[in-house]
């Protein structure tokens, strides 16, 4: 069954499947291609009658992931200019204004889309929560860094995208009033800045930051990978140089520099920029409630499939501490914790909590002394909170253990689009669980489980048992300091 909403736009028509409505590709910003390329987010030309939002939109311009990623987390690749657009699932019947999750996708910021059938938002819709996924530009159009454009462009896509929701999503049954933003990985990261970022005051009211710390760098060390690619492709290092080239050739460049890079083991890529209008430079603390995380072993996405946990040996390892500047200290600790694992091992639990882990603690533990009211609470009656979460489940796939992205699927209640990481027989029962817990903090601000204090309480979700543990790890990770 067919089903209308409006917005300032223009009226969209969905599609009602067993009590939830989804409308998928509604432009929220204009086509950034012709003179809106390289630009800031344009407003959208409203249109006449009504416009079928059935199928989801096209897609920001990519390669897909090199193997062995591509076939755990296959990309989604649909053509047109029309990339700038978002999904909305709710309930067919609604009563009161319904809270609202925006979520923004991860990929390293070069990847991803919210078309992937595992951000699928029925689940959320049906426990009564409208879910918003959105699109924004990609790799060197939307986070190369250029003299003659805007900096941080996907990051105003995301701004412009929640300012629609601000406007319109009255429309489709959700309160604009009780917004909360989630990402995974690079979009935990773009949530870390939209946090801190003036153009997006106001546009919403929680926060979670699933696998993704704070990480900005200056406009120098972001341009490196602009200038990189212009002198491979023999024009200037500007956004007009760069318009002049085919969109092919320009992601086939793209690739070639940056498409072997991951988290883990660093290379090139692309970064939000402190450019002191989107991302100051000395952002205040957050002031609204965050629930944060990742997984125990988000290392082993990168390092297992990829068989680098084979290949590094004790002189890679050594070679690896010094150019990360990894006190020896720090070193011994690990190995003492773990007296029987590989160097690979060692290896990556090591990066996974000085790039993941260890930021986050720190970031939570920066809100213990911000007692400025929460923006979730009407009038600011509390100080704003924190809530930490760890993913345990070990996935059997190819020996992935709680990798990177696994959670993913728990998240969205929807194991059977996650079978590539977690299998056939991943626990429904943890899914319930973790997806819960989600429904719950957007609508109330409460998890279920203990604040962050003192204590460092982290609630550990795996299956068979879930439960709040008590500053898990601390040695390990004040060895950091």
């Amino acid at each position: 069954m067919d089903v209308i909403a409006a917005t300032r736009h223009g009226k969209v028509r969905g599609r009602v499947d067993r009590s939830i409505a989804s409308y998928l590709g509604i432009p929220y910003a204009a086509a950034p291609f012709g003179v809106h390329r390289f630009r800031a987010p344009a407003p959208v030309e409203p249109w006449e009658g009504i416009r079928d939002a059935l199928e989801f939109g096209p897609t920001a311009p990519q390669r897909p992931y090199r193997p062995p990623l591509d076939q755990l987390i296959p990309d989604v690749d649909i053509p047109g200019e029309e990339c700038l657009n978002l999904n909305v699932w709710a309930p067919q019947a609604v009563g009161e204004p319904l809270p609202v999750l925006v979520w923004i996708h991860g990929g390293s910021l070069r990847n991803g889309s919210a078309a992937m059938p595992l951000y699928d938002g029925r689940a959320f819709a049906r426990d009564g929560v409208v879910l918003v996924s959105i699109n924004y530009r990609l790799g060197v159009e939307g986070f190369g860094v250029f003299p003659d454009a805007p900096d941080n462009r996907g990051l105003l896509d995301q701004i412009a995208a929640l300012t629609w929701v601000r406007d319109n999503i009255a429309g489709f049954g959700g309160d604009p009033g009780c917004v909360t933003v989630c990402g995974e990985s690079a979009g935990a990261i773009s949530i870390a800045a939209l946090l801190t970022s003036p153009r997006a005051a106001g546009l919403f009211h929680r926060a979670i930051l699933q696998s993704g710390p704070p990480h900005t760098v200056t406009r120098d060390e972001g341009a490196r990978t602009v200038r990189a690619m212009a002198k491979a492709l023999r024009v200037p290092a500007t956004a007009e140089g760069f318009a002049g080239v085919d969109r092919e050739q320009l992601l086939d460049v793209q690739d070639e520099l940056v498409g072997r890079a991951d988290p883990v083991s660093g290379g090139p890529g692309f970064h939000i920029v402190v450019d002191d209008d989107v991302v100051p430079a000395d952002p205040p603390p957050p002031s609204v409630d965050l629930l944060l995380g990742c997984n125990r072993e988000e290392y082993r996405l990168w390092f297992v499939p990829s068989g680098a946990v084979e290949r590094v040996s004790r002189l890679t390892l050594r070679l690896a501490l010094l150019k990360f500047r990894i006190p020896g200290r720090v070193a011994r600790l690990y190995r003492a914790g773990r007296p029987d694992a590989k160097p690979g091992v060692i290896l990556g639990e090591m990066a996974t909590d000085l790039l993941l882990r260890g930021p986050l603690n720190r970031l939570a533990d920066s809100r213990l002394t911000d007692s400025r009211p929460s923006g979730s609470q009407p009038g600011g009656s509390r100080p704003a909170r924190t809530f930490f979460y760890e993913f345990a489940w070990r996935s059997p796939v190819l020996g992935l253990g709680a990798c990177h992205a696994l959670e993913i699927g728990f998240v969205f209640d929807n194991l059977r689009h996650g079978e590539a990481l977690s299998g056939p027989d991943a626990p429904q029962p943890l899914a319930d669980v973790m997806h819960r817990a989600w429904v719950d903090f957007t609508t109330s601000g409460d998890p279920g489980w203990t604040a962050w204090d003192t204590r460092r309480p982290v609630r550990v979700f795996d299956h068979p048992g879930t439960s709040t543990v008590l500053a898990p790890r601390q040695e390990e990770l004040r060895a950091w300091l």
